[in-house]
């Protein structure tokens, strides 16, 4: 892999050899391919400070896609409550007995 520096700066390509350095409780990943635009980018991000590393950059997006993902999912489960408590008022449920559905929790 050809070092590539520039203004003093580690781009992508070298910083794939040193990320690869595992660190405790981290798994190394090493093959990331990156579009020019992405890599452009990334090495904007080092350069200004923003990110020490790819590795960085890299956590960084995983980052905002898992809370994208909790925020889909929290969405889903709001709407399915939200149908589920408009089904209930529209008189769609079933008298709940807990005693006839668990009765040992009521043996006392």
């Amino acid at each position: 892999m050809t070092a590539l520096v520039l203004g003093g700066v580690r781009t992508v390509e070298t910083m794939l050899e040193s990320d690869m350095i595992e660190h405790e409780g981290d798994v190394a990943m090493p093959n990331v391919h990156l579009t020019e635009p992405m890599r452009d980018y990334v090495e904007g991000q080092i350069r200004s400070g923003a990110y020490a590393n790819l590795s960085e950059v890299v956590r960084a997006g995983i980052r905002l896609l898992m809370e994208k993902d909790g925020a889909r999912q929290f969405y889903a489960l709001k709407a399915e409550l939200e149908e589920a408590a408009a089904a209930a008022e529209a008189g769609g449920f079933a008298e709940f007995d807990a005693r006839a559905f668990e009765p040992d929790a009521f043996r006392g």
